[in-house]
C-alpha cells in the first residue's frame, strides 16, 4: 500500500529534524518540496539522496496529478514545505484532500515536527487553551475586519506576518487596542515571536504600544518571518 507522509522540518535550526523525519525522507520513493535547493540543505545535513520534485502555492493541475498517479501506481511520497509542518497555512492540504477523495486505500501519515505557530505559542506566556490562528493576512482586502475581530476575540489570536508588512500590521493593531485607560486596551498582551530557533531569535512582549515602541526604536530587528500573538479580550496573558 502507498502512503503519503506529511513530514515537518526544521523552521531554523537543522538539529530540529526528528530521527523519524529522517528515516522516512530516506525511505520514500519521491519526496515533494517547494524550493529543492532548500530541501537539499537538510539533504545534505543528514545523508538524504532522494529524488525530489517541485510541488508548491502555483502547482499546477497536471503536477497534482503527477503526485497522485505516482501513488496509485504504489510508490509513497513524502510532502515537505521549506520550513516547518506542511499544510499548515500552506497549500499542500490540496493533495491531501485528493488523496483522500480520489485515492481508497492510500494511507497519509503525519510525521511531527517544528511549527512556528506552535513554537510561539509555547514560549509566548500567553494562554493556548483556546485560540484562533489566522495564518498570513490578506494584503488588502479583509485586513481591517480581521483586526477587529481580534480586538473583540475571547481567545487569543495568533497570525503570521512578514517583513515587509509587520510595521503596518503593528499601526493598525495599535489603532485597535490602544484603547483608554480602565478599558481592555491598555492592558491586553502582545507578544511578536520572529527568526525562532535561529540565530537572532527574539520574543518581544507588551501591550501594543510598547511592543510597536520596540521596532520602531530598533529596525535593524525588522528581519525574517514573525508570529504574532494577541491576548483575548479579558487582557489576561494566563489561564
Amino acid at each position: 500500500m502507498s502512503k503519503l507522509f506529511i513530514v515537518g522540518t526544521p523552521i531554523g535550526n537543522l538539529g530540529d529534524m526528528t530521527y523519524r523525519a529522517v528515516e522516512i525522507l530516506k525511505s520514500v520513493d519521491l519526496v515533494l518540496c517547494e524550493d529543492t535547493s532548500v530541501t537539499q540543505r537538510i539533504f545534505k545535513e543528514y545523508g538524504i539522496n532522494t529524488p525530489t520534485s517541485v510541488f508548491y502555492a502555483n502547482s499546477k493541475i497536471k503536477d497534482l496529478n503527477k503526485a497522485l498517479n505516482f501513488l496509485e501506481s504504489g510508490k509513497s511520497i513524502a510532502l515537505v514545505s521549506d520550513a516547518g509542518t506542511p499544510t499548515i497555512s500552506d497549500p499542500g492540504f490540496l493533495l491531501v484532500e485528493k488523496v483522500y477523495s480520489e485515492l481508497e486505500g492510500v494511507e497519509v501519515i503525519a510525521i511531527p515536527g517544528p511549527s512556528a505557530l506552535i513554537s510561539a505559542l509555547s514560549v509566548s506566556g500567553i494562554s493556548s487553551a483556546n485560540f484562533t490562528f489566522y495564518g498570513f493576512f490578506p494584503h488588502k482586502k479583509g485586513r481591517e475586519t480581521l483586526f477587529k475581530k481580534i480586538k473583540e476575540s475571547d481567545v487569543t489570536s495568533v497570525f503570521y506576518e512578514s517583513v515587509h508588512r509587520i510595521e503596518k500590521t503593528l499601526e493598525s493593531l495599535e489603532k485597535y487596542l490602544d484603547l483608554p485607560v480602565g478599558e481592555t486596551g491598555d492592558k491586553r498582551l502582545v507578544v511578536v515571536a520572529r527568526e525562532l530557533t535561529k540565530i537572532h531569535e527574539e520574543v518581544v512582549r507588551g501591550n501594543i504600544k510598547e511592543v510597536k515602541s520596540y521596532f520602531d526604536k530598533n529596525k535593524d530587528k525588522i528581519r525574517g518571518e514573525f508570529v504574532v500573538i494577541v491576548a483575548p479580550k479579558s487582557g489576561k496573558a494566563r489561564d
